[in-house]
């Protein structure tokens, strides 16, 4: 006889306290006998057949993902072991598949639906318009596996946009024929854009029209239509070229459009948009002169051509003036009859130099010692700055470091690494620590490196001399300190009765002619001289010393966060960056600002970085007018300074809480970065994606450098280790 089946009691609660069902899922073909995968963050099982069925855990239960590549019903599934990196592993009668679901993409962008689509086939991406106003572009490269290149808020862009033109003073009416609309309220910039129509829009036919407010580096644009206006996007900076709001112009029919077309003549260098009334039932054709658009609406830039390399002499008047040496510097001509007068008055009283004497007291001549006199001497000191470099000549063929070579920990115990320099010749790597240190290591990060102790806090500011003689650092003490490399030891001190807050940046300028430096809201240019000769008695005492010939601050009185100039050959140019997230260019020749970039990013910029080129190397003239900003959670900003334009943005590197810096490679071809995800990104030139993503670290990447004279890359890290990548 059968045993009755036991049942769970309901006296002590009710059946759906003990089991809930999650969801349900009706499938085409039966799954039964079929292995099925459930996780801790994911599970998987087949729907109709072929298809593999992803349901997240943490995400709604209404949301799931499908991922097709089996042509023949799935008939086993298991997750992996690791936990940090979920992969699943499907099978069926053809084929075995190993999905990365990090790596797969969901079923929708977002929750308002996709309006328009766009492939532009000269920068191969992708790009699609929502609902909200927000535009994903998608890179279409091999090896790429569309990933993500940007996101760009509509309405953001256009508020930046609009704001620029304000601090420039370019905002200004139309022609009388389209007067604005007195309708036109701040609240605009908080409204959303839907974007209804992509197409292209090459900016190049309007370089062949003789325009010069266009930038002929980054001219492939495309057009978006909105139910408020019409934008013109880069498709490099992801920065907007021009804002026509149909408000602004009276004599329009639609000033709110529900449907929209735009197509771009190739002759008569103009463009045509059709559009469609939202609330009424009129159609209306607009032709819209593309060059007189830009014109209006130029950037604050045009018009001045600034440049890195010093075009003209340097003037008396200007602070450099003190920096050039007394043999090569242009003396007026009261100093010059001075001087003439004085070599006059200071001839001997014989017609000779020499006045040879009697010997009645000298001793007889006798050969004490012979001194060894044959002895090479290069300069060098110890066998501690010996290393195992190999100077090899860099060329542009050379391949990219990508194969990590070395890992060492730069102290025993963990401190981060605030900053990383190669010197000119590419034979030593200095970097700056939290704990106070500078250290000095050869480029191969073989031996022991040199200690430079002294400073009270971390060392964020590090710089070497033209000549590789001095070690700069500066650190939140309020110190700054120069050292000599040879013999380790300090050599001179600007202590905190000098600076009232902390040192931004420090550097070498002009050719070791000056000290440039940033604390609090100005910049200073320091005159310096080093003398190494110390009294025996008063070893104590400093023969060294540096006074300001020059202090200017940034406009509005704003604290200086980053500063950068070139001092391997002369240039006049001084870049900062303020609290206001402001880039302002100074020509010191001339002893003021030059121009202002207002709105440069999201966030205050942490640093600039130009591209100084490298003696072992070779570019065009026009390449040392580039120059990178970076700013936490808004990415890197391709600047140039004789346009005063963004012309390209990366995007793809996570930097959302830690300032992690930038390097150009010496050829200029690429760019690299840190990231918090434990990884270094390289970028080319030509593309806003990155190439390449280096593994091999074990914190965040602060810092990166690459070797000016050998295909190197040095990054560092969080947690105080330092990575040297080589070339495969």
């Amino acid at each position: 006889m059968e045993k009755p089946q036991e049942s769970f009691s309901t006296n002590d609660g009710r059946i759906s306290d003990i089991v809930t069902e999650k969801y349900v899922v009706e499938s085409k073909e039966s799954a039964s006998h079929v292995q099925l995968a459930c996780g801790a963050r994911y599970c998987a099982f087949p729907l109709h057949g072929n298809g593999l069925c992803i349901r997240s855990m943490e995400s709604p239960s209404h949301q799931f993902l499908i991922l097709q590549g089996h042509h023949q019903p799935i008939t086993a599934m298991a997750f992996g072991n690791m936990a940090a990196t979920p992969i699943l592993c499907s099978a069926s009668q053809d084929r075995v598949v190993v999905w990365d679901l990090e790596e797969c993409r969901e079923n929708m962008l977002q929750a308002y639906p996709l309006l328009s689509l766009f492939i532009d086939a000269a920068s191969r991406q992708l790009v699609t318009g929502c609902a909200d106003g927000q535009l994903w572009v998608f890179s279409l490269a091999e090896r790429h596996h569309y990933r993500r290149v940007a996101c760009v808020d509509l309405s953001k862009r256009r508020a930046s946009f609009s704001a620029r033109r304000v601090r420039a003073g370019l905002c200004r009416r139309p022609d009388k024929s389209h007067l604005p609309s007195p309708r036109m309220g701040a609240g605009r910039a908080d409204a959303a854009f839907p974007v209804l129509a992509l197409a292209p829009c090459d900016l190049a036919l309007i370089l062949d029209s003789g325009c010069e407010f266009v930038s002929s580096e980054n001219t492939n644009c495309i057009w978006i239509g909105s139910s408020a206006g019409l934008f013109i996007l880069n498709l490099a900076s992801f920065e907007l070229e021009a804002v026509l709001h149909y408000k602004d112009f009276g004599s329009l029919s639609i000033h709110v459009a529900g449907s929209c077309a735009m197509m771009s003549k190739t002759v008569s260098h103009k463009a045509l948009c059709l559009l469609a009334s939202m609330f009424g039932k009129k159609i209306a054709l607009l032709e819209i002169n593309l060059a007189a658009l830009l014109a209006s609406q130029r950037s604050p830039g045009a018009g001045q051509r600034l440049s890195v390399l010093a075009s003209s002499c340097v003037l008396p008047t200007s602070p450099l003036y003190f920096g050039i040496d007394e043999k090569n510097r242009t003396k007026p001509a009261s100093q010059k009859r001075s001087a003439v007068r004085s070599s006059v008055q200071d001839r001997p009283l014989v017609f000779h130099s020499e006045v040879r004497s009697s010997g009645y007291a000298l001793a007889p001549h006798a050969t004490m010692f012979s001194p060894k006199t044959n002895i090479k001497n290069d300069g060098k000191r110890s066998s501690k700055w010996k290393n195992s470099f190999k100077w090899e000549e860099y060329t542009l063929e050379d391949p990219l470091p990508t194969k990590l070579g070395r890992q060492v920990a730069a102290t025993p115990r963990p401190a981060a690494v605030c900053c990383v320099q190669y010197s000119g010749d590419g034979r030593w790597l200095a970097c700056g620590l939290a704990n106070h240190l500078s250290l000095v290591f050869d480029a191969s990060l073989t031996g022991t490196p040199a200690v430079f102790s002294g400073h009270d806090g971390a060392v964020h500011s590090i710089c070497w001399s033209h000549d590789r003689r001095w070690l700069l650092s500066a650190a939140q003490d309020r110190t700054l300190r120069v050292w000599s490399v040879r013999r380790t030891e300090l050599t001179l001190f600007l202590g905190k009765d000098v600076f009232s807050k902390p040192i931004q940046s420090a550097q070498f300028y002009y050719m070791d002619g000056f000290i440039l430096l940033s604390s609090g809201s100005e910049f200073q240019l320091r005159k310096y001289h080093i003398d190494t000769c110390k009294d025996e008695i008063k070893r104590y005492k400093q023969k060294s010393w540096s006074k300001p010939v020059f202090r200017l601050s940034m406009t509005g009185g704003v604290d200086v966060t980053s500063l950068s100039a070139v001092n391997d050959f002369y240039s006049h140019i001084v870049l900062t960056a303020g609290r206001n997230r402001t880039v302002e260019v100074f020509d010191l020749n001339v002893g003021c600002s030059a121009a202002v970039i207002a709105e440069a990013h999201s966030r205050p910029v942490h640093q600039i970085c130009q591209n100084k080129g490298s003696s072992f190397a070779t570019q065009r003239s026009q390449a040392y007018n580039l120059f990178l900003t970076c700013a936490v959670g808004d990415g890197l900003r391709l600047w140039d300074l004789r346009t005063l334009r963004c012309e390209r943005q990366f995007e793809g590197h996570p930097n959302r809480c830690y300032p992690c810096g930038a390097a150009f490679s010496p050829c200029g071809r690429f760019v690299a970065c840190g990231a918090e995800d434990r990884h270094a990104y390289v970028y080319e030139m030509g593309s806003s994606t990155f190439s390449h993503r280096l593994a091999g670290h074990t914190d965040t990447v602060t810092g990166v450098a690459f070797n000016p004279s050998a295909p190197q890359l040095a990054t560092a890290t969080l947690d105080g280790r330092l990575q040297l990548f080589l070339a495969e």
